[in-house]
């Protein structure tokens, strides 16, 4: 994207990212959980911020749909779009980790190449790819908001999972399989990780 800002000057504060940390106790990432609509992003990521926060741990929540109320409410869906939609998180996330923060991200995001841009922003280890998977039929019968019904329909164009494309994880840190674990095993699994890693 072109960078049309110009005579700017990065203003670097006294305070770091370390400091914060130290005095948080707890290191700063992004957890950033990707998978279908449906899958159960949302739902995991609220249940483990849930159980970090009451280990005392400094978190906050980006959802899709949030961020599109204000934020992005400027973008749609198509390619580029979506590609936007994630760099901007992208770079709204590597502020919360300076902050000391751990951020947890609940989006399709369902290029690969995206992805990756955003784990470029971070230093080595502050970007955790958490695959929340799940069959297309699973979600698809879970259509928690009815848009795969929708898609189906037509009314709703370029869907991922029916006409647009959903490009897996390679090598995410964490999979969790919400259409064969509970929510306490997938939330489980994500908050030992967690706390294997110094964040928790």
């Amino acid at each position: 994207m072109e960078h049309k800002s110009t005579n700017i000057t990065w203003h670097s504060s006294t305070v770091t990212k370390e400091d914060r940390q130290t005095l948080n106790e707890h290191k700063s990432a992004v957890v950033w959980f990707t998978g279908l609509s449906g899958s159960g992003k949302s739902t995991l990521s609220v249940e483990v911020e849930k159980k970090l926060h009451q280990h005392g741990v400094r978190t906050y929540i980006l959802d899709g749909d949030n961020v599109r109320h204000g934020l992005n409410k400027n973008l749609g869906f198509s390619k580029e779009d979506r590609t936007e939609n994630i760099r901007r998180i992208g770079e709204v996330s590597k502020l919360m980790v300076d902050a000391g923060v751990v951020t947890l991200t609940a989006f399709i995001s369902p290029y690969l190449a995206d992805r990756e841009a955003v784990r470029a922003l971070l230093d080595a280890g502050e970007f955790i790819e958490v695959y929340v998977k799940c069959s297309l039929e699973e979600a698809e019968k879970r259509d928690p908001k009815g848009l795969y019904k929708k898609a189906r329909s037509g009314e709703i164009k370029g869907f991922t999972g029916i006409d647009a494309p959903y490009e897996e994880p390679v090598a995410p840190e964490i999979t969790v399989e919400t259409d064969r674990q509970t929510l306490d095993e997938s939330v489980e699994q994500v908050v030992e990780y967690l706390r294997n890693k110094g964040l928790a």
